[in-house]
């Protein structure tokens, strides 16, 4: 389920600079302002690839990401992977996104925690114990093998959200369970003890294109923590000012 679709290459070429400045603009940025949005031509190539990825969930990434990379949490700001654990389990809701070219390089159901709901995702955690899934922004770190074979740790950025993930050992690693023919069966997909497991076949692919400080975006609508993310309000909202780009409404 790589997506791979073509971007035109003018419309592609100019979204991209607008993406990339946007990007810079956001790391020289001081002045507190509104909060940022992406550009739209950059939106709209990303959505022309992946339609269920939601507009205004890529705003709020790419959003996040700009703040952390700010504070040098994010190492490799021009990549991203935004989860929307709002959708199905048995729908693509992963997704890796190169922002640099506007690629969507991968699009992938991914699995949540056993305690977090049935085909959808209903309950989120930070605590030890839990097997549940935590919302919010990561960063990815180095790879290794383990119990569940080629894994990929995870730094949660955001306390009292996801700041336990690797103390929870709450990483990216394939699974068997993670098998859309297996869903039809279940009406789901197999369930993790909170970690974002992804399709065997393209477990170690994935992993290796993102390792090494990507961002990692796990979204769902939970006002709470939309309205106190530290990477969601007057830090990224610098960075659009300096940008020159208009302000969404969250």
């Amino acid at each position: 389920m790589t997506a791979k679709a073509r971007v035109p290459a003018a419309a592609g070429l100019a979204a991209a600079m607008a993406i990339v400045v946007w990007l810079a603009a956001g790391l020289r940025a001081t002045a507190p302002a509104a909060p940022p949005v992406v550009p739209e031509a950059g939106v709209g190539a990303i959505s022309e690839q992946a339609p269920s990825l939601r507009s205004d969930v890529l705003r709020l990434a790419l959003n996040a990401t700009v703040c952390a990379a700010r504070q040098g949490f994010v190492r490799q700001p021009t990549l991203l992977t935004v989860i929307d654990y709002s959708l199905p389990s048995t729908e693509p809701r992963l997704w890796v996104i190169d922002l640099a070219s506007l690629r969507v390089m991968f699009s992938e159901v991914v699995a949540h925690g056993r305690n977090s709901g049935e085909n959808l995702t209903t309950r989120f955690s930070n605590r030890l114990g839990s097997l549940q899934t935590s919302l919010g922004l990561f960063v990815t770190e180095d790879t290794y093998v383990g119990r569940n074979g080629y894994s990929l740790r995870l730094t949660g950025l955001e306390d009292g959200v996801n700041h336990r993930a690797r103390e929870r050992a709450i990483v990216m690693h394939g699974a068997p369970y993670v098998n859309p023919q297996l869903a039809k069966q279940l009406g789901r997909l197999g369930r993790s003890w909170g970690c974002p497991a992804v399709r065997e076949s393209v477990a170690r692919t994935l992993i290796d294109t993102i390792k090494g400080g990507s961002a990692v975006f796990a979204y769902y609508p939970d006002q709470a923590w939309l309205a106190t993310s530290k990477f969601l309000g007057a830090c990224g909202a610098r960075a659009s000012a300096a940008a020159g780009l208009p302000a969404p409404l969250l």
